[in-house]
């Protein structure tokens, strides 16, 4: 995609880009691979591998099944499509046969809400130099603001690894444990026609 438009509004910070009008000046210091899974003008896709560890209690597992979580394995190929359609995000995840489905959107004070189920989740984007973190701020619950103190536990972050895309997300609870635990790593689909 060497010279394309897309790789020219990576370097620009694209308006329409959800990530890169969060980060805004801090879009240009993200690496290629990172950037170029958020510069998303209507449909991507990305392949990859990931492992997935789910908690196991029956609380957490409760959890885990109404949020849509995929179920724990050591090593599964993972497919994630990518869909703008105005301000929003699909992002379709399969891992093997499992999908989970979440919604990505701009929210107030430049955070990031992410939708899946019943839930919601307002997040704040930040660049450390290495990592892009997500960083959970506020949630809410078919749409009603829940109190902090029952907010889930989040460690969440994009970065380059061996030269690509690579992910790491981590929900657990006070009061079920670890929800799920997934990882691994992601590269663009490239349409023969963008060759």
């Amino acid at each position: 995609m060497a010279g394309s438009d897309t790789e020219a509004g990576a370097r620009r910070g694209h308006p329409g880009w959800l990530y890169a009008r969060l980060l805004s000046g801090t879009w240009g210091a993200l690496p290629e691979p990172v950037r170029r899974l958020h510069a998303l003008d209507r449909h991507l896709t990305a392949v990859g591998q990931a492992k997935v560890e789910r908690g196991g209690g029956l609380l957490s597992r409760l959890v885990g099944r109404i949020a849509g979580f995929p179920p724990a394995t050591d090593d599964i190929e993972l497919r994630v499509d990518f869909e703008r359609k105005d301000e929003v995000e699909t992002w379709r995840r399969r891992f093997g046969d499992h999908v989970f489905v979440s919604t990505q959107e701009a929210g107030r004070g430049r955070r990031l809400v992410e939708r899946f189920g019943p839930a919601s989740f307002s997040m704040t984007l930040t660049w450390d130099g290495k990592r892009l973190n997500l960083r959970l701020r506020s949630w809410r619950l078919f749409g009603v603001r829940m109190p902090l103190w029952t907010q889930p536990d989040t460690t969440a972050w994009e970065a380059v690894e061996d030269g690509r895309f690579a992910f790491f997300v981590e929900i657990s609870h006070r009061w079920t444990g670890l929800l799920v635990r997934y990882k691994g790593w992601l590269e663009p689909v490239i349409a023969l026609s963008e060759a």
